[in-house]
């Protein structure tokens, strides 16, 4: 498990009430969401890897759909390399849910169709981040989530 302290991003989020309810504004996709534990969790991780492993915004695609084996489904966030290929895929809960297999299964089902050299699964409370060895059909977890340079070196050492 990864010891990240999201709530320190919190003073980044801007958030607004409209139609009876909070909406909180992403970044990335550039315009107000309703605010659900699940989006706090996915807004707060935008802000780390905004803040912190220094990802571009214009690498970060948010809640897109993707055809995995002829079903419509949608990951929560991938970061693309310059080459436009994915290569670090998220899945987010909110913290009630706990991190068990079915989040790990769900995450894997998404990679089928993406191939990334990363997955992270957070609720923002447990984070795992898991690098991909698809020569070996494995994975290993790792301490940290990679920051931009470690993924701009990977992307120029393994030739993808």
């Amino acid at each position: 498990m990864i010891e990240i302290d999201l709530h320190q991003y919190k003073d980044k989020l801007k958030t607004i009430k409209k139609d009876g309810g909070t909406y909180i504004f992403d970044p990335i996709r550039n315009k107000h969401i309703k605010l659900l534990p699940e989006e706090l969790v996915r807004q707060l991780l935008l802000q780390y890897f905004l803040e912190d492993r220094l990802y571009s915004k214009k690498l970060i695609r948010v809640e897109k759909g993707l055809n995995v084996n002829g079903q419509l489904k949608r990951f929560d966030i991938v970061i693309y390399d310059n080459n436009a290929r994915p290569i670090l895929l998220v899945e987010c809960k909110r913290p009630e849910e706990k991190i068990k297999q079915n989040v790990f299964n769900q995450v894997s089902t998404y990679n089928l169709a993406l191939q990334v050299d990363y997955m992270v699964v957070t609720n923002g409370l447990n984070t795992y981040c898991c690098k991909m060895d698809y020569a070996k059909t494995s994975f290993d977890f790792m301490d940290h989530i990679p920051n931009k340079k470690e993924l701009e070196s990977l992307t120029k050492t393994d030739g993808k």
